[in-house]
C-alpha cells in the first residue's frame, strides 16, 4: 500500500548513501515530495524533488523547512581526516543530526531513520564509536513516534573521492566475504538506502536498532 500524500526529507543527500537514497525514494510512489537540505545542489531533477540550500550553523532559523514532513532520513557523516579535527567531526556527526531532529520533532515529524555505525556506544573508548553512540542516545531522547537506527559495517560504493584506507579495507573485506559472518560483512551503500526505505514504509512505532546483518537482509533487492 502506498501513501502518496507522505513527504520525506533527506539530510546528507550529497553523500554516498544519501544520494542513492534520494534516487530510490524518487523512483517509488511512496512519497509525493522528497525534500533535501544541502550546501550545494544535486545535479538531479525530478517533479517530486525540492532542494533547499542551507547553512547548518543557521539551521535553527529555518525550522519551517521541516513543516509537512512525515519521515526524516539522516545520512550525515564524515571522517576526522576530512573534517579536520575531532571537534569538526563531532559537529557533523553529532550536532547536525541532533539539531535537525529537534527541529523536525518541533514541526510534527513522526518518524526518523538515521545511519550510525557498527560498534556505536556512548561508553566506547573509541572517539568515533563514542560520538555515534552519543548521537543515538540524544536522538532516542527526543521522542519520535518511530526512530530507526542503522549500524552498518564498512560501506562500499563509489564516493567520488579517494579514501585510501577505506579502499584498502574494502578490497580486503570483499575478498574475505565468503568467510566473514554477515554481522561484520561490508555492505553496499545501495543496500543501506534500500533498507532505510523499506523500513520507513512499514512505519513501525518505537525505537529500533538494525545491526549490519539485518541491514543486509532488509536491504536485499
Amino acid at each position: 500500500m502506498t501513501h502518496p500524500e507522505r513527504k520525506a526529507m533527506v539530510i546528507g543527500a550529497t553523500g554516498l548513501v544519501g544520494g542513492l537514497l534520494v534516487r530510490s525514494l524518487l523512483e517509488h510512489s511512496h512519497y509525493s515530495e522528497v525534500r533535501i537540505l544541502v550546501r550545494r545542489r544535486l545535479e538531479l531533477e525530478h517533479p517530486a524533488l525540492k532542494q533547499y540550500i542551507v547553512d547548518w550553523a543557521e539551521l535553527d532559523s529555518q525550522g519551517e523547512l521541516f513543516e509537512g514532513i512525515h519521515d526524516l532520513y539522516c545520512c550525515l557523516g564524515t571522517t576526522i581526516k576530512k573534517a579536520g579535527s575531532q571537534e569538526q567531526f563531532r559537529e557533523v556527526d553529532f550536532h547536525y543530526p541532533v539539531r535537525a531532529a529537534m527541529l523536525a520533532k518541533q514541526h510534527g515529524v513522526e518518524q526518523m531513520l538515521v545511519i550510525s555505525s557498527m560498534g556505536a556506544s556512548a561508553s566506547s573508548r573509541v572517539f568515533y564509536s563514542r560520538t555515534k553512540g552519543e548521537m543515538e542516545d540524544a536522538l532516542s531522547d527526543i521522542g519520535f513516534g518511530s526512530l530507526h537506527i542503522f549500524r552498518p559495517s564498512l560501506i562500499l560504493g563509489d564516493r567520488g573521492e579517494k579514501r585510501f584506507g577505506e579502499e584498502l579495507a574494502a578490497h580486503a573485506m570483499k575478498w574475505l566475504d565468503r568467510w566473514t559472518p554477515a554481522k561484520y560483512r561490508a555492505v553496499q551503500a545501495s543496500t543501506i538506502a534500500q533498507a532505510m526505505r523499506n523500513i520507513a514504509i512499514v512505519q513501525t512505532a518505537g525505537i529500533h536498532v538494525y545491526p549490519n546483518d539485518v541491514i543486509h537482509a532488509v536491504g536485499a533487492e
